[in-house]
């Protein structure tokens, strides 16, 4: 599961720990300044830490934006039949419905469960659907697709006007 929020606790030149909180929607890259965690002015009280936030990937997930995305492995039985399959969100898993005839790229929108974000509502999730065959196709299922490929000629290219 995927934390909005994160504490890190970094030591600072003279030794002193420091716990920082990296508030939710803070991108990669951003910078948090801290007032009055900085060094110590001439003669004057201590200024302010700047904080170079860097976010490690996700080994599910991406972001653009406010917006998380998704590439969900399916099952040609669901992708062709629909289906109500579990998906990971980074709040934790949910069910999702997958529409009968959907392909490889279908995208499904989960309202509100992007990244959340202190001024404004969470983003959205978009699940990209990937129809996925099992590593070994058995006897039974390629006389089958075979035998509906004879009845039932297709081109998907054609669709794409190639």
């Amino acid at each position: 599961m995927v934390s909005f929020t994160a504490s890190k606790r970094v030591t600072l030149p003279d030794r002193e720990t420091l716990d920082i909180t990296i508030p939710p929607g803070t991108r990669d890259g951003q910078i948090l300044r801290l007032r009055g965690k900085g060094m110590p002015g001439r003669n004057g009280p201590p200024g302010d830490m700047l904080v170079e936030i860097d976010v490690r990937p996700h080994r599910f997930f991406t972001r653009e934006g406010d917006d998380i995305h998704l590439e969900l492995p399916v099952s040609l039985t669901e992708a062709a039949l629909g289906a109500r399959v579990e998906a990971p969100t980074p709040t934790g898993p949910v069910a999702l419905r997958v529409p009968k005839g959907s392909n490889t790229g279908t995208m499904l929108r989960l309202k509100g469960k992007g990244v959340p974000s202190a001024k404004k509502e969470a983003g959205d999730m978009f699940v990209k659907l990937k129809v996925v065959l099992p590593d070994e196709v058995s006897e039974d299922f390629s006389e089958y697709v075979e035998k509906w490929a004879k009845k039932h000629h297709y081109d998907p290219r054609k669709k794409l006007g190639w």
